[in-house]
């Protein structure tokens, strides 16, 4: 039997008085980001915070659920630049570039780390045997020292902060390493899983899906034993992309580019149960603030290196009905791929991949505003967001 935690709210205020740290736990002040104890039936994996709010996971990642540990970081957009080697740093209150700085080579996604306290840019170098993850310290926005890491095209924390799992994408397996210095801890082979990238985790932190970009299908992994629990072929898909849990955790969505809508994956059984067109060239995934909606976006095509304007467009899916309620075309074509909603809900910043731009869509209107960047936008921050600690991607808050 699996020893699992349950974190007892008696239990969790006394080790907390008295001075004890309780491993895994994000240190946050009163009235921010915890806000007591887990519901009864919750048992989550060992270390990692309680559920505050079984019918949504995403409840202390909501406006104004700031953690002390962003206090006095930079309001910015960080955006990472495939082929330019370069991050980009936007303004948000001006749509301004106020920076850019030169990384790794081909770097993919900026991934604020599990204590909330560094951004990772994930530099692949792919093809190339050079890969490195260069930090950003958030209060200054400026890189620091590379750290060489084997094909980091991607990077989770496990929920208890103990590890960050570098997805190694070329050489088919996960990278578990220290949370800050990178240190390897140990591999796991994913034989199986050509192209594996993204992921997103159970709501008790007991297992985590990861997409197999080239085979078509899914990897489930226990990431506390560090073992593979299974793999799943989806019926018509060509390549998923995003993956993200629905409100109540039962749920997997997984975004599509070849067959043009999300896949619904029942996470306990790992099965399909379903599958939702969106537009053409499914890709991202990003949950609003209140946890109600999912803003799909689709890339505009089904090529790994599709031309501009597209039909690019975001599609709005209320998670109650599963139903796709909007669908907001980019205005004169576009790529969007990559990114997260701004802190207070208002906007949703993503990535303009083709078209080396960065759309800034307001989430009550689809409006877009533009504003251009380096070659080949990928997976930007925003930050600060709101939230107890990241999973990783370009955000995965909880």
């Amino acid at each position: 039997m699996k020893l699992r935690l349950y974190w007892r709210p008696v239990l969790l205020v006394a080790l907390v008085g008295a001075g004890w740290g309780v491993p895994g736990l994000a240190q946050v002040s009163p009235g921010q980001s915890g806000r007591g104890p887990a519901p009864p039936g919750i048992i989550v994996a060992p270390g990692m915070a309680p559920v505050i709010d079984a019918s949504n996971l995403y409840s202390e990642a909501a406006s104004g659920r700031m953690s002390a540990a962003v206090a006095g970081a930079l309001e910015r957009v960080y955006v990472p630049n495939v082929k330019s080697n370069d991050v980009y740093v936007i303004d948000p209150a001006t749509f301004k570039v106020v920076d850019r700085f030169k990384v790794g080579v081909n770097p993919q996604h900026v991934v604020p780390s599990w204590d909330l306290r560094t951004l990772w840019v994930a530099n692949n170098a792919e093809d190339r045997t050079d890969g490195a993850l260069t930090p950003i310290d958030p209060k200054t926005g400026k890189p620091g020292t590379p750290i060489p890491v084997d094909d980091p095209y991607n990077m989770y924390f496990t929920p208890d902060g103990g590890s960050a799992i570098v997805v190694a994408e070329a050489l088919k397996r996960l990278d578990f390493r220290h949370p800050q210095t990178m240190a390897l801890q140990s591999s796991l082979p994913t034989p199986q899983c050509a192209g594996i990238n993204h992921a997103d985790f159970a709501i008790d932190g007991s297992y985590a899906i990861f997409t197999c970009e080239f085979q078509g299908g899914l990897i489930k992994i226990d990431p506390l034993n560090r073992k593979v629990l299974g793999y799943l072929k989806l019926s018509k898909g060509g390549m998923p992309q995003d993956i993200r849990a629905s409100p109540d955790g039962k749920l997997f969505y997984v975004a599509d580019m070849m067959a043009d809508g999300v896949f619904v994956v029942n996470g306990e059984t790992f099965t399909e149960i379903g599958f939702i067109a969106t537009g053409v060239g499914t890709h991202g995934l990003y949950p609003s603030r209140d946890g109600k909606k999912l803003y799909i976006t689709n890339r505009g095509s089904n090529k790994i290196h599709g031309p501009p304007h597209g039909k690019g467009s975001v599609s709005v899916l209320d998670f109650a009905s599963r139903k796709v309620e909007a669908t907001w075309p980019i205005p004169g074509g576009g790529s969007p791929d990559m990114g997260n909603v701004s802190a207070d809900g208002k906007l949703l910043w993503v990535s303009g991949r083709f078209d080396n731009v960065v759309y800034a869509i307001d989430t009550t209107t689809g409006g877009v505003k533009t504003i251009r960047v380096g070659t080949e936008p990928h997976g930007l921050t925003v930050w600060p967001q709101p939230g107890r600690y990241s999973l990783g991607h370009t955000g995965n808050m909880r």
